[in-house]
């Protein structure tokens, strides 16, 4: 383990204070707040970046180490190349939020591996599990004892920085019905009481594995119980959620409400619908790199309106720009799906 909110659909906000995330062509960019309005800052991976001088932190997600079959034979590879893009950024993250499956198999060399590559980073990592880290004979005690340290249940906890509160829930233990997440009667009471004494203007980040919104029930991409723990969350003024899960890119603005997904370092996944079920997508060689990514938020003073910009040549979890009715930004393009039990 280690200040208002925003119009629906990206209009202006005055001078608000709320996190929120432009993405471009799958390498990911600055998330800014700039005098309380956000903005884009940068892209990772450019050489010559324009370089934040506020908070900043890193959002990775689904590195999958231990993956070996066509759609990435070299998951420890790709991680290795972001990882690389990390310490090339011209300045440093405060720390890096991982949203789970840090490995496959849940296998201690899985988790050794994953733990030396992310440990060349040299910056803070805040982790939750996915369900492939938890899936070992004892049920994520694996992770729990590299991780889970001063967490509470099977590894939810909280932490502020920068005025900012952060919390990590674990939404992957008792999956429901179609492999949909679970947060459960005693998380929720956590985040209630965790929440409780928390001002109405206190900017919030909630990350998690399986997405809190049902994005598509038919392949488990949303949380059963997760509405009940965004009504907790809907009095605040900025409310910033990062998941991970489905691999691809998707963004949506709902009220004071942003939510983000990530690209996974390991593989991309086919867009709802496009396969008989979720798993790795084969893609050409050339192209996976593509495919992959990460994203970044910094903290930073101005005073930028916002813009959601769509990903150019890029497809958004649904191949159009809607998640439900509102506001979702990019996602994988089209490959061969290469079925792998992964949801």
């Amino acid at each position: 383990m280690a200040k208002k909110g925003f119009e629906d659909r990206g209009q202006g906000l005055g001078r608000r204070e709320v996190l929120e995330c432009m993405v471009w062509a799958g390498t990911g960019v600055l998330w800014a707040v700039s005098g309380g309005v956000p903005h884009s800052v940068g892209l990772i991976g450019d050489a010559v970046a324009a370089e934040p001088t506020g908070f900043t932190f890193l959002q990775m997600s689904d590195s999958h180490i231990g993956f070996d079959k066509a759609a990435n034979p070299d998951a420890l590879g790709t991680l290795r190349e972001a990882v690389a893009k990390v310490k090339a950024m011209p300045i440093k993250p405060s720390f890096i939020i991982h949203t789970g499956d840090i490995t496959h198999l849940s296998k201690p060399a899985e988790f050794d591996n994953a733990e030396k590559v992310f440990g060349e980073t040299g910056v803070q990592i805040h982790y939750v599990p996915g369900e492939h880290d938890i899936i070992d004979e004892e049920r994520g005690k694996a992770y729990l004892e590299r991780y889970g340290k001063g967490s509470k249940g099977a590894g939810w906890y909280s932490y502020d920085d920068h005025g900012i509160h952060f919390i990590g829930l674990v939404n992957v233990v008792d999956l429901k019905g179609g492999g949909l997440g679970n947060l459960g009667a005693e998380q929720l009471a956590w985040l209630e009481a965790d929440l409780k004494d928390k001002s109405n203007s206190t900017p919030i980040v909630v990350f998690a594995h399986i997405p809190l919104q049902v994005i598509y029930k038919e392949w488990g991409w949303g949380t059963e119980d997760g509405t009940q723990a965004l009504a907790l969350l809907r009095r605040f003024g900025s409310v910033t959620v990062l998941n991970g899960h489905i691999h691809q890119l998707a963004q949506k603005v709902e009220g004071n409400m942003t939510f983000h997904t990530a690209l996974s370092t390991a593989f991309p996944q086919p867009a709802p619908g496009s396969a008989p079920s979720p798993g790795p997508m084969l893609v050409p060689a050339d192209k996976l790199r593509t495919l992959l990514g990460l994203s970044t938020v910094t903290v930073v003073q101005g005073n930028k309106p916002l813009a959601i910009i769509p990903c150019p040549d890029r497809r958004n979890a649904f191949g159009s720009n809607d998640w439900s009715d509102a506001g979702v930004r990019c996602g994988s393009g089209a490959g061969r799906h290469e079925r792998d039990h992964h949801r």
